[in-house]
């Protein structure tokens, strides 16, 4: 995603997306700042596979995908199954979302592979981090939404002189 368009072209389409599915899917507003999720954290992550050599993580607190869940759900409580299965099916619509948003914007076709959900924080090894978008909610604490990138390789930034 990194090369097709400005880093704060991306920013701008990852924001406006993050902040229309969370509204429309779980009724909560997100908004930027600099609330970061606390010590009970889960961590949702996908990776493109074909299109864009990127990954992008959701890392939020728990307290906050309970009441994402409860309010699509439209029950006061949630199992930890119903938790994950929740979070990882909003990430797939968000990331469905931003995947479409990159085709209209680049003319290049993405595929990500199934959301991966984990307890607590997930840094992927293989990548570095590219940005990071802040997100809270007053009462509910705090999201991150972080794009990934490889790490690059010291065989491109060679020079091959004679």
């Amino acid at each position: 995603m990194n090369s097709a368009m400005s880093k704060e072209e991306l920013e701008k389409l990852l924001d406006q997306a993050v902040q229309d599915v969370t509204e429309r899917t779980a009724g909560v507003c997100l908004h930027q700042g600099t609330q970061s999720p606390g010590e009970d954290l889960c961590t949702v992550q996908i990776t493109f596979d074909r299109g864009f050599r990127t990954s992008l993580t959701l890392c939020a607190d728990t307290k906050l995908l309970r009441r994402m869940a409860s309010n699509s759900f439209h029950e006061e409580s949630v199992s930890a199954e119903d938790l994950e299965e929740f979070s990882k099916e909003y990430f797939n619509v968000l990331c469905g979302r931003i995947a479409s948003a990159m085709f209209r914007a680049t003319q290049v076709p993405a595929h990500f592979g199934p959301p991966v959900f984990y307890r607590g924080r997930y840094v992927p090894e293989d990548r570095e981090i590219q940005f990071m978008l802040t997100y809270s909610n007053e009462n509910l604490g705090g999201a991150q939404l972080i794009h990934h990138v490889p790490y690059p390789d010291e065989n491109e930034n060679t020079s091959h002189e004679d």
